[in-house]
């Protein structure tokens, strides 16, 4: 699903404009980053998380030249579903 199409839903199921609905959008995926730069956890009760987690540094191989390569330490955003979307998904 495209960004577009999700708007596009949220206009329709959300009985509203899609100009309106993209603002909405617009504001959750700001909200969410914002809060993940500050180094803050962005929670929905049963459906899930985005947390920011440091990743250390390490040595990877490259598959095709075998070659051994240093990673740097950086951050990442992970994703941990809720239990409440796993059981749907799962269905």
């Amino acid at each position: 699903m495209t960004k577009k199409e999700f708007v596009d839903g949220i206009a329709l199921r959300g009985e509203m404009t899609k100009k309106e609905a993209e603002k909405l959008v617009n504001l959750f995926l700001e909200t969410v980053s914002n809060n993940l730069e500050q180094g803050n956890t962005v929670g929905f009760v049963g459906w899930g998380k985005w947390e920011v987690m440091k990743r250390a540094a390490r040595e990877v191989r490259n598959p095709q030249t075998g070659k051994k390569m240093k990673v740097k330490a950086k951050k990442v955003v992970k994703f941990r579903v809720g239990k409440v979307l796993e059981e749907k998904i799962a269905k």
